[in-house]
């Protein structure tokens, strides 16, 4: 007959072989919940100025640059310490810290996107119905429809004129400026619309945006609403109604990121997805010291629909990068590669506990238990994704712990669910060991995300501690 233990040895056995689960607040002290609530006003900044990728990239190169980061010159051979970036066409950046071991044993990668989804204009936009001017969309990335009406936008964007003048468009953000809405159908006439499927409720092409309503006075003529709103753009920005033809223009909410709960806990903004690990990229980079091995920080466009075009990760232009460094070293640009390990920095679900259904909860991230690992991601089968090792895993997870590093690991929910990919895959493609970390998101692809402060300070020390592993 088994010997009965005792309550002292149950409890210590629990503690060594059993998971953790109690809620990751407990587990750090006061002095580092201050640290995480000072780290997240410069995050909170951050997201305010960078609604979209071009603006993400603009405060990324500044930043840099006032870190000590020069443009990169693939002819030049840098020394220990150094400090590069490459800007891809004002969409996506790399930016690099040379180790003190330059190549030789690989470089360490965080990768993060700062796509978001959001509503794009149509090459031919802008028309008049009914005396009200509008705006067409196209929208962009996975996102609920319906979620995207009668919410305030702001319109983002640069416009290259027939003269090959380039025009940058931010508008909506300041105090006293006009910002625009996708108009729903008020309830007492809704009745047919609520029958239908939310996926079904609010369609594409009825996504378009509210722009003006006063016309040109005059005496006679047609779409004088439409004329005026060109007007108005004419003379704030010179375009033309021809220019939209040539212009990236995008429509994001206004809302400004802002604290949520009673104990100032989380965040709520847009473009969490995926700003919240491109941000703790982005600052590990800058404060990375002299590394042992280089450093490189991807931060990527094009995530959002595939990854696909010169701007993201399923092209070559990270390949390239890595490649300059190696051949300026003597190395070849493979052998670099083989050795190298990256963490793909993207957000995960957080359990919601008023979805819980879609959950599978012994196997999902939580709000304030740290940043979130993700040995795989994909659709169902793993379509899709690229599968860490069991010893690339461990030895993050060596990483964190040894650096006091709160983490978790789980899955996007339910198996047969749905699911979701990142960039891994792609830089898996490379012969890169590579592993999905990041921060869990309550509320993902919706126009105002949640976070965590604690998650997002984890995953800053995370990927910092990846950058400083010898």
């Amino acid at each position: 007959m088994a010997k009965k233990m005792e309550t002292e040895e149950v409890k210590k056995l629990k503690e060594e072989l059993l998971v953790n689960r109690k809620n990751g607040y407990f587990q750090i002290p006061d002095e580092k919940v201050k640290k995480a609530d000072d780290f997240c006003e410069d995050y909170k900044k951050f997201l305010n100025q960078g609604k979209t990728e071009r603006e993400v990239v603009r405060y990324a190169v500044k930043s840099a640059e006032e870190a000590g980061f020069v443009p990169f010159d693939p002819a030049k051979k840098y020394n220990a310490g150094d400090k590069v970036y490459y800007n891809n066409r004002g969409r996506a950046i790399i930016l690099a810290v040379i180790g003190k071991n330059g190549c030789k044993n690989g470089v360490r990668i965080a990768a993060a996107h700062i796509d978001s989804p959001r509503l794009d204009l149509k090459p031919h936009p802008l028309y008049e119905k009914d005396d009200i001017a509008w705006l067409k969309t196209h929208y962009y990335g996975g996102i609920k429809k319906y979620q995207w009406t009668a919410i305030p936008l702001s319109m983002h964007g640069r416009a290259v004129l027939k003269n090959g003048t380039k025009v940058d468009i931010r508008l909506g953000e300041e105090e006293g400026e006009p910002q625009f809405c996708v108009t729903d159908l008020l309830p007492h006439l809704a009745a047919e619309q609520m029958e239908k499927k939310l996926s079904k409720a609010i369609e594409g092409e009825n996504l378009n945006i509210t722009v003006g309503s006063w016309p040109v006075r005059a005496d006679d003529g047609d779409n004088l609403v439409k004329l005026n709103i060109m007007k108005l753009l004419h003379d704030k920005y010179g375009m033309t109604e021809e220019d939209f033809v040539s212009a990236d223009i995008e429509f994001v909410p206004a809302f400004k990121a802002s604290d949520i709960g009673f104990d100032h806990s989380m965040i709520g903004a847009y473009g969490h997805d995926d700003r919240v690990c491109a941000y703790p990229a982005l600052m590990a980079a800058l404060h990375a010291g002299t590394p042992e091995s280089t450093v490189v920080t991807v931060l990527a466009d094009k995530e959002e629909v595939g990854s696909d075009g010169n701007t993201g990760l399923n092209s070559q232009f990270m390949h390239y990068f890595i490649a300059d460094l190696a051949r300026a070293e003597g190395m070849e640009p493979s052998h670099v590669l083989q050795q190298s390990k990256c963490l793909s920095a993207d957000v995960t679900a957080a359990f919601d506990p008023n979805y819980a259904s879609a959950y599978e909860a012994i196997n999902s991230c939580y709000i304030n238990n740290g940043v979130g690992m993700a040995k795989y991601t994909g659709a169902r089968g793993k379509s899709g994704s690229s599968e860490a090792s069991a010893e690339f895993v461990a030895e993050i997870r060596n990483i964190f712990e040894q650096n006091d590093v709160l983490w978790q690991i789980g899955e996007l929910g339910k198996v047969d669910a749905g699911g979701g990919g990142t960039v891994a895959m792609f830089i898996a493609n490379l012969d890169v060991d590579v592993l999905d970390v990041g921060v869990p998101v309550l509320s993902m692809h919706s126009p105002f995300e949640v976070v965590s402060k604690l998650d997002v300070y984890m995953t800053y020390l995370g990927i910092k501690a990846f950058y400083e592993a010898k």
